[in-house]
Order: C-alpha cells, then structure tokens, then sequence
C-alpha cells in the first residue's frame, strides 16, 4: 500500500465527466473528517451510521453546487432516530478546503443499537437547505423518507425537486489500517445527468401517482447512458470506494474508461464548525431578563453547549438578552 497516496486522496472529494455520456460526478472519501465528527459524540452504532451516510452525501452534493456560504442536510423522523443534520460551508478562498460538521439526536430508550439504522428513522422528511448569505433567500427542498437508505432519499430529491437524474453508490464503516488504531473511513460516488436547457428533459411523460422517476427526465438515448453508466457504477467494491491502497482516479479508470471520463482538481475537505461566543450570544438576544434568570444555574452562569462540536460557553447572565446590562466584552 502506498502511504502517500493514501494520505493524498483521504479526506479529498474529486469532481469528474463522463463525456460520452453527458453526466457529471464525484468521488469522495472521507477519514479524519469522519472520525472527528463522531468522535464529539457517544453514538451507538446505528446512529453513528446514519451520521457517516449523511456525512458523505454531504460532501458529495455540498462539492457539486456552486456554493457561496452553506449547504445543510436534514433527517427528521417520528422513530427513535429524531434527527440526522450536516452542514457543509464552502471554501471562502480558491484551494481551501469545504468544512462539515454532523450532529445527530435521538431516543435512548428506543434506540435499538445494531439494529437496522434506516429503519429507525420511522416516518419522516429528508430536506436539502441553501444559505447562500446575508442578503439572499434561503432555498428549501423536501422529500418523504424512502427508499431503504438515506442515499435513496438523496436521489428522490434530485428527481423530485431539481428534475435531475442522481445515483449514488456509498460505502462506510471502522476498518484498521497495518499498524494505525481503528477508525471510519467511507468513499463514494455520485452520478448525476448534466442539466438540460429545459428542466424536464422529457415533457410528453406524465410522473405515476405524483412522482418523479428517471425514466420521466430523460429520452431513450440519454436514458440508454444513464443505465449504461449506472452498471458500471454497481460494478464498485466495498474496498474501491473507501481505499485506501486504490485511488480515486484509477477507480474511474477502472470503472467508466469506455465513457471518457474527465477529471477536475480534487477539493479538500475537513471538519468544522462555525459556533461561536459571539453567536450564542446572539442566539439568546431574544430573551428577557426573565427569561435568562430560567436559564442561569445555581452557580449563577448561563451556559450552553455546541451539538456539532462539543464547544462549552460560559456567560455572566447580565450580558445576556434584549435588557442586558453588561457588554459582551463581561466575563463570569
């Protein structure tokens, strides 16, 4: 195994074409990123899971939009896995690397720990949400939980709500490297039909009952290298996708060398969270001073704690709220 390769490609998302098929896609693989996300939280596994499958949609689908601030994944059902979100904020420089975050909530007395993670979502909505700034309109898209996986909800949406074929091929997990502890690692790729000048490619098909299909949004040609494209995308291993000995490049080599694949500049990615003093202290700004002396301890402080990163933040209760009486500036 190739230890500079390894370390070359994880955490690293790689944009390619396919030009005989007009479909574009990513490679992703994800490690430290991975391990840092959960690492912040005592998961049991079948949550930790669900955060990793979400972690990975988010990197691949957060790299394909052209994204000025943040794209945000949200699962949210009536079983004993509440919520699943991510957020991804992208690279404010040229070359920097996209940041994710993950955070999950669930029921501890309900949650059935290596039983099946999907299907303890229950009922429920998988939603995508861009933030594009202060000054811009957030954008909301929303499909039913379905599909077996939440890889499945992810290709719903993009045929649902954006009319763009999407299939993704996904694999996660804890492995151990010769000689390294135990960690996640997880790889995968997205294929997505490249958009048309009209956003349903085929307007003479009537969706059945509702809903959106591929075979709605593509005529027999483009549909003939969809399929095309996705038996060979099926033809991925476990080990292809995550690495770490096979790189990204020679796997699309591998698998699509008769569509031409083209490939673009790798993006990095890594953990982080954009909490901070300044707005937790905005958060609480709608309070009354009524409100905040509900929230203070006995130890008279007011504390609160990031989901995504653990940060712990301490505030004197008069720097607090619409009638504080202290500047932020007070400590405790």
């Amino acid at each position: 195994m190739n230890t500079a390769s390894t370390i070359t490609w994880d955490d690293t998302v790689l944009p390619f074409q396919l030009d005989r098929s007009d479909i574009r896609g990513r490679v992703a693989r994800l490690d430290g990123v991975l391990d840092q996300v959960l690492e912040q939280h005592d998961y049991p596994p079948a949550i930790e899971a669900l955060v990793a499958e979400m972690a990975l949609l988010t990197a691949l689908i957060g790299q394909s939009i052209k994204l000025r601030w943040k794209l945000s994944l949200q699962v949210r059902g009536d079983g004993p896995a509440r919520l699943i979100a991510t957020d991804y904020y992208g690279p404010t420089k040229e070359g920097e690397p996209g940041r994710i975050r993950a955070y999950a909530s669930f029921d501890k007395d309900r949650i059935d720990p290596t039983g099946d993670p999907f299907g303890q979502i229950g009922k429920g909505y998988f939603a995508i949400l861009i933030d594009q700034g202060e000054g811009n309109t957030p954008y909301q898209g929303i499909t039913p939980i379905a599909g077996g996986s939440l890889a499945a909800c992810a290709e719903a949406y993009f045929a649902q709500s954006e009319q763009l074929p999407t299939s993704f091929q996904l694999t996660y997990g804890k492995s151990t490297l010769v000689g390294q502890p135990e960690g996640w690692r997880a790889g995968g790729i997205m294929l997505q039909a490249m958009p048309k000048a009209s956003p349903l490619a085929n307007p003479g098909a009537e969706p059945e009952e509702g809903l959106t299909t591929v075979e709605d949004l593509l005529n027999d040609d483009e549909g003939e290298n969809w399929n095309r494209a996705n038996v060979l995308l099926r033809t991925a291993e476990e080990m292809e996708l995550i690495g770490p000995s096979v790189q990204p490049t020679d796997l699309l080599v591998r698998l699509f060398h008769e569509e031409e694949p083209r490939i673009f500049d790798t993006q990095p990615v890594k953990f982080g969270c954009s909490c901070s003093e300044d707005k937790v202290r905005q958060s609480l700004s709608i309070y009354s001073a009524k409100d905040i002396a509900t929230m203070t301890t006995p130890e008279g402080t007011v504390t609160a704690d990031c989901q995504f990163c653990g940060a712990h933040y301490i505030f004197p209760p008069a720097a607090l709220g619409f009638e504080a009486t202290e500047g932020p500036d007070a400590k405790s």
